[in-house]
Parts: C-alpha cells; structure tokens; sequence
C-alpha cells in the first residue's frame, strides 16, 4: 500500500468511504465572497487541518520531505470535501504550503528563514511577524494559529539539540540547523505569548569581499585589520545589538593563518571559521533536576588546556570576561570575543562590570590593569540610522593612568554626506600613531607604504609599546630616548651641596626599564644614583636628604625594604610622594631625587 493511501487510511473513521473514494480533487466551486470573516474561516481550517496533521503525526514522523506534499493536499481536500467548504485554488495551494512547512519546517516562518534578503525573523505571540530587510524592520501578513502552535515550532528548534523550555525555564538560546542564532522565551516570562527571535547567517560565510561591498569598511581597513590579526593583537569587536559583531568577528577570524589551533566557544555554535584546526566547543543549559550546567566560563577554562594558539569566544557577557582577560594574557595572544556596548569606552565599562560579577572581590585598580594589559584594540561597529552596519571606530587601548584606561582611536569613521537615503563616509586616519606598530615587524608583517595613512613616528613623541607580555624577554626591543632622558634625572651643584631629582629604574646601557616589581626598580634606580652621585663628586654615604615617589602607595613596604639593604645603619631624611603622570607612562612603579653633601 502506497505512503499516501497509509495517510488516507490513518485519516479515516468508522463508516467512512473507502481508500477509492478519497482521490483528491481540488474542488470546482465558485470564488467565496470575501469578507471581514474570510480570515476567520481559512483559519478555522487551518485549526482542523492542524489536529489533522498532528493526529497522523505517527505515519508522518519517518517521510521523505518529497513525499509530504501530495499527502497534505490529500489531507486538505479531505478536510474540504468533509466541510462542504467553499475555497479558491489559491487559497487550497497556500493552505497545502502552510501544512507542508509544519510538517516538514518551521511553520509560517519556514518562507523567510528560506529568504536570503532576510536577516531577522521576530515573532511577537501567534499574531505579531516581524522581518528585517535592508536594515529596516517590517511587519509581514502571516501568523501562527494559536500559542500552542509557536510552542510546535520552538520544540522543533530545539529538541535536537538537546535544550529545552517550560515554566522552570521559560528562556533558550537555540541553533537552526544552518547555524542561524534562535532566542525563545514563553509564559511567564513573556505577557505577549511564546516569542522567537531568528537572527539568521548566511549559507555560505560573509567574505571581506561581501563586507566591502556592503559598505561595512574600505579595504585598506580590512588590510590593516589582517596585519592586527597576524601580529597577534587581542581584539574585542563591540557594538549595539544587530550591528554586526558576529560578522565581523567571523570576518576577523578567517585572517588567522591555517597552521594555528583555534578553540571557539559560545552559548549556541554560530561562527563560521574557514580554517581546518578548529575545535568547537558549546555551553549547555541545566537539566530538569537543575543539574548538569556547562558555562562558558567552565569551557574557557577547560580551553586553556587544550593547547590553543588562539581562544575565540563568541561574546562576554558576565564572569568569563576575567578567564577570557587571562587568557590573553597568558600565552594566548591574538584572541577574539565580542561584547555589546554603545561605543568603544563603553565596552572598557562593560569588561570591569562583568569582571566583578565573578564575585570576587578584585580592586578595581587591579581589573582595570588586567584589562589594559590584555586588550590591544576595540573594533566597534554601529547600524546606522538608513539601516546599513559599519565599522565606525578602531581604539587602541595603550595604558593606564590614575586609575583610568588610556584609549584612544586610530581610524573612525567621518560621514561625508547622504546619497538616496544612504549614508556615506569612510573610516578615516585620526593622526595617531599606535604603540603597537613595532609589533608588526617583530611578527613579520610588512605594512603597505604609507601604513594606511598612520603619521611616522615622531622622535618628540615617542610611542613604543610597555605592555608587558610584549617586551618580557624581548631581546630586540629599541630603547627609547625619550625614556633614557627621563630615567637619567638631572644633577645640580650648588653651595657645596648635590641636588639630584627624578632618577628612574633605566638600564643605562640597553635604554630599558629594569623589572617589573617595585623592588627590581628601586635597586637600579639606586644603582643609578649611586653612579650620578660619583659622577658629581659626592656618594650614597653624603646623602642628607631624600625623596621618592612611588606610582602605587601601597608599594612602600617592598620599597622601603631594598632601601634599608644600601642604607643599613643610618637612613637619610625623607619622604614620599606620588609619581607624575609622565614617569607613570613610561612605566616607572618609583623614582628617587636626594640632596648629598659635594
């Protein structure tokens, strides 16, 4: 017996005509007139059509998708020959259309999720369709039949990948099978009815070629950006919802070189990487006994021992902001995450906000520090008010000073006016040039001439990187001058006395500052002192008088212990001041003036 005549059989009740008389027809009745209850009708058969369908669900569960459609129109003409209903062959065709993507897709969504001009599919309860297009939100004429009928297609989106949704837990975060992002949430969370966001991706990955020719960035943004992923800069891509991070990112990602061991983690597995050492690693909600919880924090953990040359994941939200900030900085560089926030300062804010939300009790000084240390550069990307998504900013995070991250940006975007409702500008140099430009020719990147527009390096102001993961144990790193001449101090004579300020922990030799901790640096800028004293005439044991200025206050105790080490017996007068911004840029934790006898 053939599948469609199985259907016919499973359809039938006692007394009813046999397998012959159940050919489908489409009827031949005049056009219904049309009304304001013609919606109501149609969807009356939608609604006997849909207990129809669920009651042969048993002999529908195992078909070939090519064989539902003659058996929904052989459900429909049943159900209209049954009724004595009076509808258009359009009307039969649509309605055939709705069963088959019930049965076989998402129900009324299953035509836009097939749209490849859609990005967004929203569905606000069973009455409410939203789609966007081109940037710009629209409301199409479909709906679902009831609550219970958006409850059908959130399980189908779920259940095979294991997640589930009910009162205990009214939210998920889901995957279509092409790697579209779904986000559900239900009663009593929603007061609307069950609401599905689809954000959904391209079948094929969004190339740079794509993202130029949307407008996102010129080329040579997309160049330079490459030379950052090579040189193994950490980047953060920002921006508001439906800005496009996870686009760029996938963009970002594909400049990684083929040989490297990439792990990416996120909540539902949306990236598209292009490279062959990929391992792909997802969280997992708790079961029904609230057990079993995967975070990605735990993966980012367990990531760091799997051997990864680079870490990607997909965003921070809360407490894995602080393994993703360690990661960078242990090993890891060149990582990737993304983040929400209105501009690029923001997302410095959002990192320190989610940092604390781990519970530990970190001082801020401290976080802000990690994050300065970890983070090179903050992509943000914006949608814009005509609806297109660009890169609007590229932030260099270059330091910290009085407790504040120094930021500041090298290329944003300057709007040169609006052509058919369409904003025009590009991202354009700001004049600065990053600390960050020696890496590149340590990592062996060749920068185009003219190095996308980024001014030479000016001998006034210096801008060599201090950060510390690049300059340990970095046996080429170019000395200085302008911090050579700070360190160095200045030495007066004057009624037989030596006056002797700003002595920093240099090595007169390499031009470098000697040590990180605060005991490394007091003993070289002692040694230092030691030899501008000699040099003037006088030595330690004439010193009367002494003044040193620490970056931190805290940092006395360990200071105060190499300084009892040169002078035992009798310690000079003295006192402590805070450190001037210009030493605490160069990297100076403290630096010593005295008055000796000449």
């Amino acid at each position: 017996m053939s599948l469609l005549k199985r259907v016919e059989r499973a359809q039938r009740g006692p007394g009813e005509p046999s397998d012959s008389a159940l050919v489908p027809v489409a009827p031949a009745a005049p056009a219904p007139p049309r009304g304001p209850g013609r919606g109501e009708q149609i969807g009356d058969i939608r609604l006997r059509l849909q207990r129809e369908v669920i009651a042969a669900f048993s002999t529908l569960v195992d078909t070939d998708p090519k064989d539902v459609p003659p058996m929904m129109e052989a459900i429909v003409d049943r159900v209209i020959k049954e009724g004595d209903l009076a509808i258009t062959r359009e009307e039969r065709e649509k309605l055939v259309d709705q069963m088959t993507h019930d049965v076989t897709g998402f129900g009324p969504i299953e035509p836009f999720l097939k749209d490849q001009t859609i990005t967004e599919v929203m569905v606000n309860g069973p009455n409410q369709i939203y789609i966007e297009r081109a940037g710009k939100l629209e409301r199409v004429d479909t709906s679902f039949l009831n609550d219970e009928h958006v409850m059908q297609v959130i399980d189908r989106i779920i259940t095979p990948i294991g997640r589930r949704i009910d009162e205990m837990s009214p939210r998920v975060d889901a995957r279509l099978p092409d790697g579209s992002r779904v986000n559900a949430i239900i009663a009593p969370l929603s007061l609307v009815g069950p609401v599905i966001t689809v954000r959904k991706f391209s079948h094929t990955p969004f190339t740079v070629k794509d993202l130029i020719r949307f407008g996102t960035a010129t080329p040579q943004m997309f160049q330079f950006l490459k030379a950052c992923i090579e040189a193994r800069l950490n980047i953060f891509v920002s921006g508001g919802t439906g800005s496009g991070k996870t686009t760029t990112l996938n963009v970002l990602s594909s400049f990684i070189p083929n040989d490297e061991r990439i792990v990416t983690i996120e909540d539902a597995a949306e990236l598209q990487m292009r490279q062959e050492h990929v391992l792909t690693l997802e969280s997992r909600p708790a079961n029904l006994e609230g057990e079993g919880e995967i975070t990605i924090q735990g993966l980012l953990r367990n990531a760091m021992h799997m051997r990864p040359d680079r870490i990607i994941v997909g965003e921070c939200r809360s407490g894995e902001a602080l393994d993703m900030l360690q990661a960078m900085t242990s090993g890891h560089d060149g990582s990737l995450s993304t983040g929400h926030a209105n501009t690029s300062r923001d997302m410095l804010r959002r990192l320190e906000t989610m940092v604390l939300m781990t519970g530990y009790e970190l001082p801020l000084r401290a976080i802000r520090e990690q994050i300065a240390s970890a983070v090179d550069l903050i992509v943000h990307t914006a949608r814009l008010k005509d609806g297109s998504r660009k890169i609007v900013s590229i932030t260099e995070i270059y330091g910290i000073e009085d407790d504040d991250i120094l930021t500041r940006d090298i290329f944003a975007f300057e709007q040169t006016g609006v052509k058919d409702g369409k904003i025009e500008g590009q991202l354009v140099p700001t004049g600065i040039r990053p600390t960050f430009m020696d890496q590149f020719k340590k990592s062996g990147v060749e920068l185009p001439k003219g190095e996308f527009g980024i001014p030479p390096p000016d001998p006034k102001k210096p801008t060599r990187a201090r950060k510390g993961r690049w300059l340990s144990g970095d046996a080429e790193a170019v000395a200085d001058e302008h911090v050579i001449a700070l360190g160095k101090g200045r030495s007066i004579k004057a009624g037989g006395m030596v006056y002797v300020t700003s002595i920093g922990p240099v090595d007169p030799g390499s031009g470098l500052i000697v040590g990180a901790s605060v005991k490394d640096q007091t003993r070289q800028c002692l040694k230092n002192l030691k030899q501008k004293l000699e040099d003037a005439g006088s030595s330690l044991e004439k010193v009367v008088w002494a003044n040193w200025a620490l970056k931190e206050p805290t940092d006395f105790d360990l200071f105060n212990e190499e300084w009892s080490h040169w002078f035992p017996v009798e310690q000079p007068v003295g006192q402590g001041t805070l450190m001037p911004p210009a030493q605490r840029r160069a990297g100076f934790r403290v630096s010593l003036g005295v008055i000796a006898e000449a």
